[in-house]
């Protein structure tokens, strides 16, 4: 029998008279059966087994409100209140298919941006030459309450085109040049928002329904489909960056090493996109409230051509926008391919050669496997070759560098740790049902005995997770730098309707540590942990709204390969001794402390005075702490600002010229480890008399 549906009265998207109506958009009956085959598949399929009840629909209520308006811009607290009543009935909607709820929503959300983009180009029209600057007030980065009343709506948004119009002045554009700029984006705005459609709505909704239960299930409509790949992995073809939807913009979740954005240097983790344009000329589109997939279309082109990018930093004051150019290329898969070089350390009055191993990704030549190639090629293969040239040349220690590696083969990670241990478990698998697979590296060879360190960040994700927590569960090495990523879910792509209309991307497994400890979520503690510029609350899957959470299992029978654990508070110490007369490392921590001041700061203010007075002091700050550093170093101090600026646009584009003072102390703590080592080895033999 049919389930009696209840609908708040006051939600239909009625449109004042003095208005131009958008259409209303409404659900059809395929949809409604797409999101009960959704529904079902979840229910079935979904790793926590999940159940619809009240809570989980109290979170898709959070959600879906959340993702139509992040900010709390759009909406007035007396529509939130309107929609309150639904909190706790979508979960009885979504079972039978009751989609006009969810539509009427959007389409108030609707209404009230038009509201919005009309008032700020009347303000442009009307009140652009009389915009103060001179009066002390600030903008809010988040809106923490809803406003009550149209006017105070009105407020905020004059605030923010005053804000806007400040961002441009202080970048040196001319006035007559923002308003026509700026009227022209939200003109595109209004015009996008004609443009939405009923699939848009159910894709929205769909999608905030799944972010309720875990941040990396999915729905993909059909129309998607020929992007499907790069929609499921958020990856780049053109700049080399991992993208993710954010509210009504686009962040940068990490950057493909090697790729453009990588070698350019000016775009970052964390970093939101908020306008793509072509070409040195080309107009600034606005992506505000895009799909993700349309703004994957504005970025990809042919290679050695230009895209502008006008993004919010991840590091800065609140509001701060810059514009940024990248040469689009390909990715050479020489860059992302394991690489090799040699420091030299100096301990105890000795100098020693510490290997490093740069691993970008785990790949593997999959056609070359299948088609029987015994040389295909693979992480595996190359690295073996590397540590048996970096053996030859007599170092005393390898650094695997996993810095920025969100992952790969799974097999190969398997692999790599076979090369430092003789065989055993690295891996669990547990999927829904509780059933737990092992998988083991079978070779019992070692191609690797001494020495080893792994360094990993915040950026360090899935496969890299879990080569370096196994080697840290074994015991076999020491894992330096950040706190890792936490990824340890597993996704499964599934057709719907037999493919016709989109695919569902659905986590049905977690992965363990031979420890029995998930990665899920907390990542890999390092042993050492070293300074990262990275904020924890913006990267990684703690900052995933309704990530799965960490738990553990059983641990798996195996047999540790060495302890480094004796040996870490001497080695932290030495570390912190070291760290706190280093040039670099004292110029990083204070960059980090500015940083981190800068994050939480929730307001920017709208004096240009103030800003412009604000802008000088951190350019002066800034140049004084790199003197500082270039001083300590013995190198000549920079005279100005503009060219400490010059010098880092210099260092950008040359990648291999710029210090990496976390991996030269990562080598120091290997050349201790050694040390310490070969101390206590001969211990024993001195008190023996051998």
């Amino acid at each position: 029998m049919a389930m009696a549906v209840w609908l708040p009265a006051g939600l239909a998207p009625a449109q004042p008279a003095t208005e131009p109506a958008l259409a209303v958009l409404s659900p059809d009956r395929q949809q409604s059966a797409i999101g009960k085959e959704i529904l079902e598949r979840l229910t079935n399929g979904h790793y926590t087994r999940i159940r619809l009840n009240d809570q989980a629909s109290s979170r898709i209520y959070n959600e879906y409100l959340r993702t139509l308006d992040r900010t709390r811009s759009y909406f007035l607290a007396a529509d939130v209140a309107e929609f309150e009543p639904l909190r706790e009935r979508f979960d009885d909607l979504l079972k039978v298919g009751e989609l006009k709820p969810a539509f009427n929503m959007f389409n108030r959300y609707r209404r009230r941006v038009a509201e919005r983009f009309r008032f700020v180009i009347r303000v442009l029209d009307e009140e652009f030459d009389t915009l103060d600057f001179g009066k002390e007030e600030s903008l809010a980065r988040q809106n923490a309450t809803w406003a009550a009343s149209v006017t105070e709506l009105k407020g905020r948004w004059r605030r923010q085109v005053k804000g806007d119009v400040l961002n441009g002045l202080l970048a040196g554009t001319e006035r007559e040049e923002l308003r026509t700029a700026l009227r022209r984006r939200y003109d595109n705005q209004l015009k996008r928002l004609a443009q939405s459609n009923q699939t848009d709505v159910f894709r929205v909704y769909m999608n905030s329904f799944l972010r309720a239960i875990d941040p990396h299930t999915a729905y993909s409509p059909p129309h998607q489909s020929e992007n499907f790949n790069i929609h499921m992995s958020l990856s780049l073809e053109g700049i080399g960056a991992v993208l993710q939807a954010d509210g009504e913009s686009v962040k940068v979740v990490r950057l493909v090493p090697g790729g453009p954005a990588d070698k350019a240097g000016d775009l970052q983790a964390g970093d939101r996109i908020v306008g793509v344009a072509q070409g040195e000329e080309g107009e600034m589109v606005d992506i505000l409230g895009m799909r993700l997939d349309e703004v994957v279309s504005l970025i990809r082109g042919p290679k050695e051509t230009t895209v502008r990018l006008d993004i919010i930093p991840n590091v800065g004051a609140a509001g701060e926008r810059r514009i940024i150019r990248i040469v689009r290329n390909k990715v050479d898969l020489k860059e992302q391919q394991a690489s090799s070089r040699i420091l030299e350390v100096k301990v105890a009055g000795r100098t020693q050669k510490i290997g490093v191993i740069r691993l970008p990704t785990f790949y593997v030549d999959f056609a070359a496997l299948r088609a029987g190639d015994p040389n295909y090629k693979s992480t595996t293969g190359d690295v073996r070759r590397l540590i048996s040239e970096l053996e030859d040349a007599g170092v005393g220690g390898i650094v695997i560098d996993l810095r920025d590696n969100g992952g790969g083969a799974l097999q190969e990670a398997i692999s790599l740790v076979g090369l430092f241990i003789r065989k055993g478990p690295v891996v669990q698998v547990r999927d829904g049902r509780g059933i737990i697979r092992v998988h083991s590296d079978p070779d019992p060879g070692i191609v690797y005995r001494g020495p080893l360190a792994v360094l990993v960040n915040r950026l360090s994700a899935s496969a890299s997770e879990i080569f370096a927590g196994a080697l840290q569960d074994y015991g076999r090495g020491l894992v330096l730098g950040g706190q890792t990523f936490g990824k340890g879910t597993v996704q499964t792509l599934i057709p719907i309707r037999r493919g016709r209309q989109g695919q569902l991307k659905l986590t049905q497994a977690k992965f363990y540590r031979i420890s029995g400890d998930s990665t899920q979520h907390r990542g890999v503690i390092p042993d050492i942990e070293f300074p990262g510029v990275i904020d924890k609350t913006e990267v990684g899957e703690s900052s995933l709204d309704n990530a799965l959470a960490w738990d553990s299992i059983d641990q798996a029978r195996y047999d540790r390969a060495g302890e480094t654990a004796p040996y870490v508070d001497a080695l932290t110490a030495r570390h912190h001794r070291r760290a706190n007369l280093d040039p670099d490392f004292v110029h990083l921590k204070a960059r980090i402390a500015r940083l981190e001041r800068e994050r939480r700061e929730n307001t920017i203010s709208l004096s240009e005075k103030t800003r412009r007075e604000r802008q000088k002091s951190d350019e002066l700050r800034e140049l004084q702490s790199e003197n500082t550093r270039r001083v300590a170093r013995g190198e000549k101090p920079f005279a100005s600002f503009a060219e400490l600026d010059a010098h880092n646009e210099k260092q950008a584009a040359s990648a291999a010229s710029q210090d990496d003072p976390l991996l030269d102390e990562a080598a120091n703590i290997l050349a201790d480890l050694v040390e310490l080592k070969r101390t206590a080895a001969a211990a024993p033999a001195a008190q023996t008399g051998s």
